[in-house]
């Protein structure tokens, strides 16, 4: 597993991402070469050693020759990624990552994601940032990536839409979930280009993990910044132990007299809030009365909104919250073709060692009712066919 991880202190964009990757070691005629597969006409990239705050740093240049650029949709970029000859792992990361954009992007304005006019971020340099970026990283061999939290500056922007404040709807959309927070720097620390990448790709975000770093890299912003060097850091290695590591918040509250038919509802609305687990415990009270203990494994940027719901859906007025330090495998989801349709795969791997192979059960039993095939007749043939090799990483943490 050869880790990523992003150091956003002076929050990130699209070019500083280049700049990182390329800082890292990624040959800028490779990434020329690489991105002439778009046929995208119109751009030279190019890549200098620079100083920001006394750090050595890379800035990549995406000069476009045409500075009026049209307010492409989601299917015209589709399009032109598709229709590239790049390969398919490529095509369908940086796919991806346009589709999440557009999903915020029609969230914000009020649309639906194929209606989306993309402004800034259709143009050619966004789209040589994004894909150029999915290139730098499976060049580097990057398996997992994770992130700081990330600055976003403070102060003012103006867009295709006029003046909006920072952070831009679109990018604090984006880093909803995501640990964040201004500064007393006023511009624009993280935009959205920066921002989908990085909340796309990452599969978790805090504190430095336990790694150890063979090459660590630094992408150059636009402008020098008073008080802190206007870089992207990048350290890549292998993590130093065995198990992934986090620490989420633990919220629990004892319930005795709440119509048990609400629990069903309760843990279906905290999952889809972004909760790890809910749990539900017997337990008894003083007095001998029976009653459930309610347990919420949550992070913290999620706090808020699992406290709401127990608040206004339970009859509780009071909760325990702890932080609960974790240890787990990492994860891949693959999807594995078989006879009867694409079924994903979840594996869980100590460092490259694979000690769990699960079929997810949503689409076993969705092929089982589709096909009037055997529930477990469909997860064993995922088994077999994962174990065949059939198969193709679609998500890693």
């Amino acid at each position: 597993m050869t880790l990523a991880y992003f150091d956003c202190f002076s929050g990130i964009s699209g070019d500083m991402t280049l700049g990182a990757l390329v800082d890292a070691g990624v040959p800028i005629e490779v990434l020329r070469a690489e991105l002439e597969k778009l046929n995208l006409p119109g751009y030279e990239i190019t890549a200098l050693k620079v100083m920001r705050g006394g750090i050595s740093a890379t800035k990549v240049h995406v000069c476009i020759e045409e500075k009026e650029q049209p307010a492409r949709h989601l299917s015209d970029i589709r399009g032109i990624i598709e229709a590239s000859t790049l390969s398919s792992s490529l095509k369908r990361k940086s796919i991806a990552i346009f589709e999440r954009l557009a999903e915020v992007e029609a969230k914000v304005h009020g649309t639906a994601p194929d209606q989306v006019h993309f402004h800034e971020v259709g143009a050619v340099d966004a789209i040589v940032d994004i894909v150029g970026s999915v290139i730098g990283l499976e060049k580097l061999g990057i398996t997992t990536i994770t992130g700081s939290p990330v600055n976003v500056g403070s102060g003012t922007i103006k867009t295709a839409h006029g003046t909006l404040p920072v952070p831009a709807p679109a990018t604090a959309e984006l880093l909803k979930g995501i640990p964040s927070y201004g500064s007393s720097t006023p511009f624009e620390l993280t935009t959205p280009t920066g921002a989908v990448i990085l909340s796309t790709l990452a599969s978790n975000f805090g504190p430095l993990p336990q790694m150890s770093a063979s090459r660590i890299a630094y992408g150059a912003g636009n402008r020098e910044l008073e008080g802190r060097p206007n870089v992207l850091r990048l350290l890549i290695g292998e993590p130093a132990g065995s198990y992934e590591e986090d620490t989420s918040l633990v919220i629990e509250t004892n319930i005795d007299d709440m119509n048990p038919q609400v629990y069903d509802y309760l843990i279906e609305k905290l999952m889809k809030q972004g909760s790890q687990d809910v749990y539900l415990t017997p337990i008894i009270m003083k007095k001998g009365r029976p009653a459930i203990l309610l347990s919420v494994l949550t992070e913290k940027a999620n706090s808020e909104a699992v406290l709401d719901t127990i608040f206004r859906e339970t009859t509780s007025i009071g909760v325990r919250i702890r932080e609960a330090g974790r240890k787990k495998l990492s994860r891949e989801i693959r999807e594995v073709e078989t006879r009867y349709g694409k079924i994903r795969v979840k594996i869980s791997k100590r460092g490259d060692e694979i000690l769990t192979v699960t079929p997810e059960h949503d689409d076993c039993r969705r092929i089982a009712e589709e096909k009037q095939v055997p529930l477990k007749t469909v997860m064993e043939e995922a088994k077999n066919e994962f174990s065949r090799g059939a198969c193709y990483i679609v998500e890693s943490s």
